[in-house]
């Protein structure tokens, strides 16, 4: 059965073309503006923003509405919205906010789709202006109108002419998106770009996010063709599943580059946990970008100097970098920026060095930084760079030039110009002086070499460069297939349990032994504990662990928790597991009674021969459960080596996560030590993640420490915080990032018997699906994608990361997947995507069925279960495009209910099912 396709798009997992209407036009290309809240009084807003629409390029037309004047600034003026004789795109608000509910109801009536409300007054006062926000909100939501604001500068769009601020001046046009919650520091930036000739495709100053966030702004520039880059100054990341999801979307596109305000939190409260103390909110913001490929900057400046920057040169490939000077101090002062920061100097080969010594005088540094003396000329210079630039050992490169006498400064970056594009590794400059090196920086500028006033912030750059590169590099790594005892779905019910009788119970701390249990319930291995309640079940249980044994007190189950036992150690005998027993039961019955007493847990004493790591989870408020992973034991918070991450993880993310610490390199083997399976440590750490994501009522967890060696990687210890039995589950603190939709996750039969899974894709997927896409006919190839498609093109890596990495809060991608029995390994036979719509409720899917399995019910079981995720996931309507002669899939469509609705005017059929 040759398959559908989805409606055409422009995303890679999709490959046709299809142009949308975007929701966010209305505001940044509209056709007319009405500015409701004109006026003429001297030095208002009203009377700035009006002024600014029409002596902007904006070409269409612009309303005042005053209900009191016939004309603003001798523009004829309307009563209220209603009564403007053309539909109105936009409208912007300048009234006061009581009276911003009713004007955006009139907006709504009148089909007004986009509002920049500038007006404050809202949330920043309290109660009465949350209140009103509410009510905005509410009637926007009725016309699908979109707000930017309440509270902003209002928005810019130096391309198509509209200035709907009251900014002193209209930005330059250019390809840096620049979004900011400050409107003051917007105006501050606007004035600096007017100076610096920097250039904007946008300028928003995006307020109080009612409406539209960040993640709207992303997703809408994203696919914006003269937007080269997005900047952006946060205060607040606001929705952070919005945020991350579009971020990830654009990152690999587009850079994102942000410098977020408050980077200290003096006032955040350490939780109960290791992991609480140990994690900041500042840190889980940097974690978050890094998981979505946001570069984070320190400085106004570094924001637009890394967009330039990105824009004119490739990435590097890792941190080493080679620095040409001719003066000693410099290169000095580089070297120290670059390894502070994380970078490293490249080493020089000695082909390299050969080559250099062939022409440099003697007296060169012969070592990086390349010094090629105070007396270098132009071809100096250039004949240095290029047998640099071929250094395997370099990821990129920085020339420093001072001034001295015998320097030209325009000479050489007139040389340097043929190197300004040298394949996967970036070329910086550092013009040093006054106006005699101007002249050079501009050709070095105009050739596409980013030229810095002071070599550090080269350096820094560069840094920004390569972390940015590696963040990005992950964001997409194909994920190692785990072996199949990896797979083994854990046991969740058992998991649930557990928690539930401590809720039940009233408790928010599980007891040791419970902890263990629900670890094992992961597969994440513990030490054999086991709970005695009699002395004769004490001896019994250390005769058959072998001793010595390790009693500790296990009264932890009683309302509160008290110490009352301690540790005993090196019980080498029975007799002195009685005697354990014995002090600790009397000790029990001394400080709380009897009746309290639990009994003791008893397992075998464990030689700490292996690395001390910690493993743990606590709940950010912004971004939910957050992972830790660091160098454990009784001084973690004293050496504090840990990374963060943000789940759920998978092998790539859990090796790039210890790769952030100092104890990833002892892991690896040092001094003579072998090194730890790092391959069960990745799985193990997955493995974590899920228990996290999957138990919604863990507060805190930590696992202090987990042994690590080359024989074993076991946990000694945990810690559990539950959130208490009076917490709603809807007051979780969500997710950030949606995990893998387990609940799609089924088997089935086909109608010839043939047994298969049909589940959600994973990153794992990707070897698979390329060997699914050699077994497509051409025909089917051109019914699913609409027009002829090799296979190398179908498979290229850049496509199938984004087929396989799916944001499940957008799109679920199914598979079938089924074992050959003859050759025991898996294979894919068929592919669905059911994608949502921006911005409203509607859905897109497609099907594609492997040439051999056509016409055995494949496509309409996948059909069928994409539209039971479509109601599950409350969308309003699921549909397709379909080719006419693609009669096999129509014939599925109708048989599940979908109508084809066919246009004369249109090349495809439309298959529309409401749900």
């Amino acid at each position: 059965m040759p398959e559908s396709s989805a409606s055409p798009r422009t995303d890679a997992a999709h490959d046709v073309l299809h142009q949308e209407s975007q929701p966010l036009d209305a505001i940044f290309a509209p056709r007319n503006v009405a500015l409701i809240g004109a006026t003429e009084s001297p030095g208002s807003v009203g009377r700035t923003i009006l002024w600014n629409l029409i002596s902007s390029p904006f070409g269409g037309t612009v309303y005042p509405i005053n209900p009191k004047r016939a004309s603003v600034l001798g523009i004829k003026a309307y009563p209220h919205i209603s009564a403007i004789p053309e539909k109105v795109d936009l409208a912007v608000v300048v009234t006061p906010a009581a009276t911003v509910p009713g004007i955006i109801r009139d907006c709504v009536t009148a089909g007004v789709k986009g509002a920049i409300v500038i007006s404050a007054g809202f949330k920043e006062l309290g109660a009465p202006g949350i209140e009103l926000e509410r009510q905005v909100l509410a009637e926007a939501r009725k016309g699908k109108m979109r707000i930017i604001g309440p509270n902003c500068l209002g928005v810019m769009s130096p391309l198509s002419g509209v200035n709907a601020t009251f900014a002193a001046g209209m930005a330059r046009p250019g390809n840096v998106a620049f979004l900011s919650q400050s409107g003051a520091l917007g105006t501050a930036v606007l004035d600096w770009s007017f100076k610096e000739m920097v250039g904007f495709s946008a300028f928003v100053s995006i307020g109080s996010m009612l409406d539209v966030d960040w993640g709207d702004l992303i997703d809408y520039l994203g696919n914006d063709p003269r937007t080269q880059s997005i900047v952006i100054y946060m205060e607040s990341i606001g929705n952070a599943r919005s945020f991350l999801s579009a971020a990830r979307q654009v990152a690999l596109n587009k850079p994102i580059i942000v410098i977020k305000a408050g980077r200290t939190d003096a006032a955040a409260k350490a939780a109960a946990s290791h992991t609480g103390s140990l994690t900041g909110s500042d840190e889980v913001l940097d974690a978050a970008f890094r998981r979505v490929g946001v570069l984070r900057v320190n400085e106004i400046a570094e924001v637009f100097h890394m967009a330039e920057v990105l824009a004119k040169q490739p990435r590097p490939k890792g941190p080493r970098m080679t620095i040409l000077t001719n003066a000693g101090g410099p290169g000095v002062l580089a070297t120290d920026a670059l390894i502070t920061a994380g970078g490293e100097l490249a080493s020089i080969s000695d082909e390299t060095k050969k080559s250099l010594d062939a022409f440099l005088p003697p007296q060169w540094s012969h070592s990086n930084p390349i010094d090629v003396l105070g007396d270098a000329s132009a071809e100096r210079y250039a004949k240095s760079l290029e047998i640099a630039a071929h250094d395997p050992n370099s990821d990129g490169l920085l020339v420093i030039l001072t001034p001295q006498s015998v320097t030209d400064p325009t000479g050489t970056a007139q040389a340097l110009r043929p190197y300004a594009k040298i394949e996967g590794k970036p070329v910086l400059a550092s013009w040093m002086g006054g106006p005699i090196v101007e002249a050079g920086i501009d050709i070095l500028t105009r050739a596409g070499i980013p030229c810095f006033d002071h070599p550090d912030a080269a350096a820094r750059a560069f840094n920004y460069m390569w972390k940015y590169s590696y963040n990005l590099k992950g964001l997409y790594e194909t994920p190692s297939l785990p072996e199949a005892s990896a797979d083994d779905a854990p046991d969740r019910a058992a998991a649930k349990k557990i928690i539930d009788t401590a809720r039940d119970e009233n408790r928010t701390i599980l007891t040791e032994f419970e902890s263990k249990q629900l670890l094992a319930a992961y597969g994440i291995p513990t030490v054999q504990t086991v709970i005695a309640r009699t002395e004769a079940e004490a001896v019994k249980a250390a005769d058959e662990m072998g001793y010595p044994v390790v009693a500790k007190l296990f009264s932890e189950t009683i309302t509160h928790k008290t110490d009352v036992g301690g540790v005993i150690l090196n019980l080498a005998d029975a007799q002195a597991v009685k005697g354990a027993f014995a002090k600790i039961k009397a000790s029990v019955a001394e400080k709380v009674g009897a009746q309290h007493f639990q009994g003791v847990t008893v397992q075998p004493m464990i030689k700490l021969d292996g690395y001390e790591i910690i493993l743990g989870s606590s709940l950010d408020p912004q971004f939910g459960p957050v992972l830790l992973f660091g160098m454990g034991g009784q001084l973690v918070e004293v050496f504090k080596d840990r990374a963060l991450a943000l789940p759920p993880l998978n092998a790539t993310l859990a090796r790039r996560m210890m790769e952030q610490t100092k104890i990833y390199t002892a892991l690896k083997g040092v001094r003579g030590r072998k090194s730890v399976d790092m391959n069960v440590l990745e799985r193990l750490m997955v493995r974590f993640s899920q228990l996290v994501v999957e138990q919604t009522w863990i507060k805190e967890l930590d696992i202090n420490p987990l042994i690590a060696s080359a024989e074993r990687i076991l946990a000694l210890d945990a810690r559990v915080v539950i959130h208490a039995r009076d917490v709603d589950q809807a007051s979780l603190p969500q997710l950030a990032i949606r995990p893998y939709p387990v609940q799609y996750v089924q088997q089935m039969k086909l109608n010839d018997g043939t047994q298969i899974t049909l589940r959600p894709i994973r990153p794992e997927d990707e070897p698979l699906l390329v060997q699914f896409h050699q077994t497509l006919s051409e025909r089917t190839v051109r019914l699913r994608y609409f027009h002829p498609m090799k296979l190398g093109q179908r498979v290229a890596h850049e496509r199938m990361i984004r087929v396989c990495h799916n944001d499940y809060d957008r799109e679920i991608a199914l598979v079938a997947q089924r074992m050959d029995e003859k050759t025991g390994q898996s294979e894919i036979l068929a592919v669905g995507r059911l994608t949502k719509m921006p911005n409203n409720t509607e859905g897109e899917f497609a099907v594609l069925v492997n040439d051999q399995w056509q016409n055995r019910g494949l496509g309409t079981a996948m059909l069928a279960e994409m539209i039971k995720i479509g109601k599950d996931e409350k969308l309003s309507r699921i549909s397709a495009d379909v080719l006419p002669d693609n009669v096999e899939m129509q014939r599925v469509c109708q048989k599940l209910n979908f109508r084809i609705e066919r246009s004369p005017n249109e090349p495809v059929a439309s298959a529309v099912i409401d749900l």
